[in-house]
């Protein structure tokens, strides 16, 4: 008799606010919010350009954005909600007093055929985003098995191969969804192939 067990399963969660009531109106408060940053962070603007950003981020330049608008505010307390739901699926023991907090969030703007190259988030426990606009070809998430860099001499993964066994697994989100991982997984934005910005706002959760 032989069976698989699957191992140190890597949990990637999935929810949506477009369902919730006045979604709409939120959705559209927050991408007028993200406009109205984009159009007046100087700073911002400065960094993305001093770094080749295609379009903007507020990440180097703003650190308060739920007390700057009151939409981020908002935001802040539903992701606190799902960050919590994360955390139990996860399995995470955060002891009897620890929390997971909001430690950052910022907006990207990205422009028409930009990217984001693979990167973690150091210093964090749980990360993630919530897409605001997502115009047809707007570039999609992407995902790296974190085993990947010691696969050695592997072969490749079967172009059939079921989501769990691939090595990337790219996901194609749309307004008000929003991805959580744990921040210690690579993660990539491909290029941008909509005519449009495609917009967002990223968080990062620490333990306190």
């Amino acid at each position: 008799m032989s069976a698989f067990r699957d191992l140190f399963v890597t949990r990637v969660y999935e929810a949506s606010l477009a369902g919730e009531r006045g979604f709409a109106h939120f959705n559209a408060e927050l991408e007028d919010a993200c406009g109205m940053l984009a159009a007046e962070d100087k700073a911002g603007r400065a960094w993305c350009k001093a770094n080749n950003y295609g379009g903007y981020t507020s990440y180097a330049s703003l650190d308060d954005l739920p007390r700057r608008a009151t939409v981020f505010g908002q935001l802040k307390t539903r992701l606190d909600r799902h960050v919590k739901s994360f955390a139990e699926g996860a399995e995470l023991d955060l002891g009897p007093t620890g929390r997971l907090v909001l430690d950052s969030l910022w907006v990207n703007v990205l422009k028409p055929g930009a990217a984001h190259s693979g990167h973690i988030h150091p210093h964090s426990v749980v990360s993630g985003t919530i897409y605001v606009a997502t115009p047809p070809g707007a570039g999609a998430l992407r995902l790296e098995d974190p085993r990947l860099p010691l696969m050695m001499a592997a072969p490749r993964r079967r172009s059939d191969a079921p989501e769990t066994a691939r090595s990337f697994v790219t996901l194609q989100p749309s307004p008000g969804v929003i991805y959580l991982w744990e921040s210690w997984l690579r993660h990539e934005v491909l290029a941008n192939a909509a005519k449009t910005p495609r917009i967002s706002v990223s968080f990062n959760y620490a333990w306190r």
